[in-house]
């Protein structure tokens, strides 16, 4: 059991990101269950799980952009943009949490990049927006009213949502673990890359 002073972040934990989804993180299934056993133990006092949560028309989405297709990159509001296969549409099977976990014990569930301009990978802060700012989310104050010093983060993916969370945590104060065998990535080549930016921000990855 942590102390009250640690919480635990789930990622983007959502059957989209998962092998046959929309946009499938390689091996994504694979930490399925071994995250329902963390949240079973209850070793946290407080869990916020985190949910992509896009409307049909997102900016992020290849399908808006004419002639483009997934995973090129074009300027949105001054800032490198991913195009991605539309995924984790609001309200359909694919952007629920995922159904073989028990989320019981989460004490907040985080909807983000539910602005049609502006795409969300961090739990703490949205992406670049047109005002050339990344809006903040909240959850770091709600987690420092709640005399929250450390997070871990696990889930989908590492190269992206968990890793860009992980960086923002750090920003905002608290002490952060990695699970790194608890995340996968959109592409394992980037892997290296990944570790490199993690001890940058001087985050601890957990083997």
């Amino acid at each position: 059991m942590y102390g009250n002073d640690t919480a635990l972040l789930v990622i983007d934990l959502q059957p989209d990101f998962m092998p046959g989804g929309a946009l499938p993180c390689h091996q994504g299934d694979a930490i399925v269950p071994g995250i329902a056993a963390l949240l079973a133990r209850r070793h946290y006092a407080t869990v916020v799980a985190t949910q992509d949560w896009h409307p049909a028309d997102h900016a992020s989405f290849a399908s808006q952009h004419a002639g483009r297709r997934p995973f090129e990159s074009i300027p949105l509001h001054g800032h490198a943009q991913t195009l991605w296969p539309d995924h984790c549409v609001q309200g359909t099977a694919g952007a629920a949490l995922h159904p073989q976990v028990d989320w019981s014990s989460a004490d907040l569930i985080l909807r983000k990049g539910s602005h049609r301009q502006v795409d969300s990978y961090s739990a703490f802060r949205e992406n670049h927006g047109p005002r050339g700012e990344r809006p903040a989310t909240g959850l770091a104050g709600w987690l420092h009213e709640r005399g929250i010093s450390e997070v871990h983060v696990c889930g989908l993916a590492r190269d992206y949502c968990v890793l860009w969370s992980a960086q923002d945590a750090a920003i905002s104060g608290f002490r952060v673990r990695f699970l790194w065998e608890l995340t996968r990535p959109v592409s394992a080549e980037g892997d290296e890359a990944t570790r490199i930016a993690l001890i940058e921000g001087g985050i601890d990855i957990v083997a």
